[in-house]
């Protein structure tokens, strides 16, 4: 998808605000100004999170994604789906994307810009919100994944 200059000049607008955001919150990251991404780390109660924000001219969004840092078991790759599932039935905001072929588990949240002004509150709801998201099942999918919890404690355990 060819990009115009002024959906360029836009999403560098967006890029450079999500920084000034990052940098006046003192926010460690780094940024990756060709590709209009930043990547930043944030520990959780057991488990570090790595976030990806990138600014999609394109599209005119703003995405952020983070992976698990470990892939569903090849046993439990059927309980894997039906967790990801259950834990994207109760979200408002976001949602984890499931590769079943081999375990992957991916939290991702989106905002378009098109056509709105946004800032730094947007910015800091995404980063806030997923990290909160990620940091209640990230340990639930490792435990289903080891085989310390089994699918309906899962399930019970998100009620």
């Amino acid at each position: 998808m060819e990009i115009n200059e002024k959906d360029l000049i836009r999403a560098k607008e967006i890029f450079a605000s999500l920084c000034n955001m990052l940098d006046t919150r003192d926010w460690n990251y780094k940024k990756f100004e060709d590709d209009l991404t930043i990547t930043c780390g944030v520990q959780g109660d057991d488990l570090p999170m790595e976030m990806y924000m990138h600014v999609r001219p394109a599209q005119q969004i703003i995405s952020l994604h983070s992976s698990m840092p470990f892939k569903m078991s090849k046993e439990k790759l059927i309980d894997g789906a039906i967790a990801t599932s259950v834990a994207n039935y109760g979200l408002v905001d976001g949602s984890f994307d499931y590769d079943i072929s081999d375990g992957t588990i991916i939290f991702r949240l989106t905002a378009s810009y098109r056509d709105s002004v946004i800032g730094a509150d947007l910015f800091e709801y995404m980063l806030m919100l997923s990290a909160h998201i990620i940091d209640k099942y990230n340990d639930k999918f490792l435990m289903l994944s080891k085989g310390a919890i089994d699918i309906n404690a899962f399930i019970a355990g998100d009620k």
